[in-house]
């Protein structure tokens, strides 16, 4: 399985359904880094991925998106490929 990260915030609700998603597909651990309480790595989530929402998602080095991204990414067959990979 892929390593998962995240960043979230503690209040968001979009971030609670996306790691719902991820563990219903047996995702074990995520990475949460969280930019509410360190604002450095809300730079560095903009810098990286040009969003300013919560969550983004990388499984291994792909960029997701979002949790609406990585719900499309999951009805499109794609989710568990990605998780598995190589």
């Amino acid at each position: 399985m892929q390593n998962v990260k995240m960043y979230t915030t503690a209040v968001c609700p979009y971030c609670v359904q996306a790691k719902r998603i991820l563990k219903s597909k047996g995702v074990e651990l995520i990475e949460e880094i969280r930019i509410d309480t360190n604002p450095a790595e809300r730079s560095g989530m903009m810098e990286r991925t040009g969003r300013r929402t919560v969550p983004q998602i990388f499984i291994g080095d792909t960029h997701v998106g979002g949790c609406d991204d990585l719900m499309d990414l999951d009805s499109r067959g794609g989710l568990m490929p990605l998780l598995l990979g190589p």
